[in-house]
């Protein structure tokens, strides 16, 4: 009953234009810290995701007072909060490697690395495409279930890539003894796979919308 009431009531259509604006924000970060990996501009390209997850923030915020002022949503409440709360946790995710980066002060980083890094840009661009499409669930069903599914398969990826990096790293250190460098490799790596499985967080929210609405 309240799904039908839902879709007799004019819609509050700017959550999918904050959705999508937020998407943006987080793949605009996602290719800065794929440059940053690449050893490009590094301190600026900290700068960079620094102030995006800043601009993530505020439409965090925004979506969730919008939430609290509309009368009626596209979709469940607390769906709207997850679904902009995992993409937000995807860019604070980011910004906390950064943090590591600059805490450490590392200007190269390993070949795993920087596969990681594309790996992240691959995921924010399925989302950021998957995103405007809830604007239609019912229509878009089918293609919103293929980019989950691709985002599943680039966090498996990720993980491999994860897996095969700590491998190199005690190949690359152990011998010498240098446990300081290897310390932070694993930290660096263990982070860049923890933003590629907020993509899968928010790959799953998404997969819960679906269901629920077609």
């Amino acid at each position: 009953m309240l799904s039908l009431f839902r879709k007799l009531m004019p819609r509050e259509d700017r959550f999918f234009d904050m959705f999508a604006r937020h998407s943006r924000t987080v793949v605009a970060a996602a290719e800065a810290l794929d440059q940053l990996l690449s050893g490009q501009d590094i301190e600026a390209n900290c700068r960079k995701i620094v102030d995006l997850e800043n601009q993530a923030d505020d439409l965090t915020r925004e979506v969730l007072t919008a939430v609290r002022l509309s009368f009626i949503t596209p979709f469940d409440r607390g769906d709207i909060k997850d679904l902009i709360q995992s993409m937000d946790d995807a860019i604070d995710m980011m910004h906390k490697t950064v943090k590591t980066i600059r805490l450490y002060e590392q200007t190269e980083f390993e070949p795993g690395m920087r596969e990681m890094g594309k790996a992240v840009v691959e995921a924010a661009h399925l989302v950021a495409e998957a995103v405007p499409l809830l604007d239609r669930i019912g229509v878009n069903a089918h293609r919103l279930n293929g980019l989950v599914e691709d985002v599943t398969r680039v966090e498996g990826r990720s993980d491999d890539l994860h897996d095969q990096g700590l491998k190199d790293l005690f190949r690359k250190h152990g011998a010498s003894g240098n446990a300081m460098a290897y310390m932070i490799g694993s930290e660096i790596y263990g982070e860049l796979e923890k933003v590629v499985d907020r993509f899968e967080d928010v790959a799953n929210e998404i997969s819960g919308i679906v269901i629920e609405n077609v």
